[in-house]
């Protein structure tokens, strides 16, 4: 617990001292550049990072992370137990709040798997036309790998 030191509206000495957050829980919002997908609080938040899965809780050291592919899971809170598919973006962790900025983000009822396969397809074409060309094996790569967690995440599957 962490209490802020000065004033709230006015001279009012100890008083006016007060406690940021007393719940244990994470605020948690997840944003895309046209929508909030999640704003609540949560006791866990589960985060497909490029360097691979981390796990914040209430507390976590400030960190900033590049994040991959893969599913956010929310655990308890307000949320009770959710998963949203990220692809690329950032997250802010702050010891009270996780902000996830993603560049595609989507509830799993809202994927098109259909579309996913035509684009894990057009990975695979794209691999087999990258020759020696290592800046095409990467963007072939990096498109299969969110085909392929948008599939498991579409279907419940695992990370």
């Amino acid at each position: 617990m962490r209490e802020v030191s000065g004033t709230v509206g006015g001279d009012h000495g100890k008083e006016g001292m007060a406690d940021i957050n007393q719940s244990g829980l994470l605020t948690v919002r997840l944003v895309t550049s046209d929508r909030i997908l999640v704003d609540t609080t949560a006791e866990a938040v589960e985060l497909p990072a490029m360097s691979g899965y981390l796990e914040a809780l209430y507390g976590h050291a400030p960190l900033l992370a590049e994040l991959g592919a893969g599913e956010v899971r929310l655990h308890g809170g307000e949320s009770g137990d959710k998963k949203f598919f990220v692809a690329w973006g950032f997250v802010e962790v702050l010891p009270e709040r996780v902000t996830i900025l993603a560049e595609n983000a989507e509830e799993p009822g809202e994927i098109n798997v259909e579309e996913a396969r035509g684009e894990l397809s057009e990975a695979e074409k794209l691999w087999q036309e990258a020759g020696d060309d290592q800046r095409k094996y990467d963007e072939a790569n990096a498109v299969a790998r969110q085909a392929e967690a948008k599939i498991v995440s579409a279907e419940g599957g695992q990370h």
